[in-house]
């Protein structure tokens, strides 16, 4: 069980190509989003449906393979953990942060219809 500790696995459609970035060190570096999404219908019989985005971050091989493969609307199974960070934006106000580090990266499908 020591392993289900901090896990999320997320199923979703990119909301834009994933910026990249090679680090000083060599290190590349893939950021996107994915939004999922949930329907349900509410109290009155309506049809709700419920989209929540979510942060994700990937390194070196699944950086690779998010550069080269992902794309806007594209469907995506992550799988990773909750990482959360802070830091200080220029005007001095304290920010934070909570996004997924990607440690699996599964292409699903084809790009969703735009």
């Amino acid at each position: 069980m020591y392993a289900l500790r901090n896990k999320v696995q997320l199923i979703g459609n990119l909301g834009a190509a994933p910026e990249v970035r090679t680090l000083e060190s060599g290190k590349k570096m893939a950021r996107f989003t994915i939004a999922t999404s949930e329907v349900y219908k509410n109290a009155t019989g309506e049809r709700i449906k419920e989209t929540q985005w979510h942060q994700v971050v990937a390194w070196g091989q699944i950086a690779d393979i998010a550069a080269r493969y992902l794309e806007k609307g594209r469907e995506v199974a992550i799988e990773g953990k909750l990482v959360h960070r802070d830091f200080t934006d220029a005007k001095g106000v304290k920010k934070y942060i909570t996004e997924v580090q990607a440690t699996e990266l599964l292409l699903l499908g084809t790009k969703a219809s735009v």
